[in-house]
């Protein structure tokens, strides 16, 4: 069993390679596969999947599907060179993104991130996930489709203009929500489980993906 990720303490290796990742606007046809655009929260169903048979004998029906969801309040803030995530749903904490490499990254100053250097992901198998802007300012959400067979250059990164949600698939590799600057709040609903499989991408493949900030408006 791997050990225990430290969110808050990374510890990366230095002199890490940069994968671009392509940005593109989030619409429904870019969306299919990931997941949706949502406009309202309340009419968002959440998908949950039923827990796997470990052995030859089915799950009964009814059954495995039954802890529901959890909701809170997901921030996303930039420190410095250091993007900071909550998710009060929850009660995670973590490291998102680096501006800069991150045995150089700070948090002792405001200046606005040019770019967001991403080091892990994560997808859960047990449930979707809804991240609604609550300040409707533009954001970002990198993504991958389903497969263990992960590599970095699979992901894309797409920009939303705060005036919709967005809606994720079970399965489907993401890692929170990226505000562009400053501090930014997102309503989150997902599955109560929260079952999470990892890509360490600085570990796994020596490298951080990258997305330029290309709009604060």
């Amino acid at each position: 069993m791997p050990p225990e990720i430290d969110y808050l303490n990374p510890a990366l290796p230095s002199g890490l390679r940069r994968v671009p990742m392509p940005v593109v606007d989030a619409t429904p046809e870019t969306l299919t596969g990931f997941g949706r655009l949502v406009t309202d929260p309340s009419e968002c169903a959440i998908e949950i999947v039923q827990w796997p048979a470990l052995g030859t004998r089915p799950i009964d029906p009814g059954t495995g599907n039954e802890a529901g969801t959890t909701e809170g309040t997901f921030v996303s803030e930039w420190r410095g060179d250091i993007l900071y995530g909550r998710n009060e749903a929850v009660g995670g904490h973590y490291i998102l993104a680096y501006a800069k490499e991150p045995e150089a990254a700070r948090d002792d100053h405001a200046n606005a991130p040019e770019c967001m250097l991403l080091w892990h992901a994560n997808y859960h198998p047990d449930g979707g996930q809804l991240f609604f802007p609550l300040d409707h300012r533009p954001f970002y959400v990198p993504l991958a489709l389903p497969g263990d067979d992960i590599a970095p250059e699979k992901f894309v990164c797409f920009r939303f203009d705060g005036q919709q949600g967005l809606y994720i698939h079970p399965n489907v590799w993401h890692e929170g929500v990226f505000t562009l600057r400053g501090t930014q709040r997102f309503f989150d609903k997902q599955g109560a489980v929260h079952a999470r499989v990892s890509v360490d991408f600085a570990r796994e493949f020596g490298c951080l993906l990258e997305a330029p900030i290309i709009s604060v408006a």
